[in-house]
């Protein structure tokens, strides 16, 4: 017990899944408001955002602290974004459609934030599939091809997110700013900006 408590990933795994004790909480407390299923669809879709927008983290924080040793969380993170991704989706096929599916085709062919976000969902399916070492070993130089398409997920994400909303947009626009910069510091000027930054951060603390 004790070596698992000293393991980043068991911390790191335990705080991914505080989202979820927290809405299990709620449900048994009742504090899940007027409209329960709105707020664990709601709530399971931000988390799904939340860990794709973790998940592209890791690459710009390992630039700016050198920690190369950061990359080993990246595949738990995004599986856990993936778990989320899977509660939301059931949430909605469930407790919202009950599991009708000329209910469900309906509503994806006429509502167009839930066709952007029924895509992004399809495109998640191969990544979390394919995100054993084994698959990164048989796919080769494909994989990292492959899992580019964690740019294109994450921005359906939040145009999705941009869609349903139908008044306060601040919260996505957030997003979508969070978003625009994790993927800005991925081109050259981003990249020689992080590698700026950690020099000057090395020279002041030596």
């Amino acid at each position: 017990m004790s070596a698992l408590l000293r393991n980043p990933k068991a911390w790191v795994a335990l705080l991914c899944l505080l989202p979820l004790l927290r809405l299990v909480g709620l449900g048994f407390s009742g504090g899940l408001g007027a409209n329960p299923i709105e707020f664990i669809t709601r709530s399971t879709g931000t988390w799904t955002l939340v860990g794709l927008l973790v998940t592209l983290s890791v690459t710009p924080l390992r630039r700016l602290t050198g920690r190369a040793d950061l990359v080993r969380y990246r595949r738990m993170l995004g599986l856990f974004a993936f778990f989320y991704a899977c509660l939301h989706f059931v949430t909605y096929v469930w407790l919202d459609q009950f599991f009708d599916p000329a209910a469900i085709v309906r509503d994806i062919v006429k509502r167009p934030f839930i066709t952007v976000g029924f895509t992004a969902f399809v495109l998640l399916l191969p990544l979390a599939v394919t995100s054993t070492h084994a698959m990164m070993r048989r796919l080769g130089r494909r994989w990292q091809q492959l899992h580019r398409l964690i740019y294109v997920i994450a921005l359906l994400g939040v145009i999705h997110f941009l869609w349903l909303v139908k008044k306060d947009l601040t919260e996505p626009l957030t997003f979508g700013a969070v978003l625009a910069l994790l993927l800005a510091l991925r081109l050259p000027w981003g990249v020689a900006l992080l590698q700026a930054a950690r020099s000057r951060f090395v020279s002041a603390k030596y």
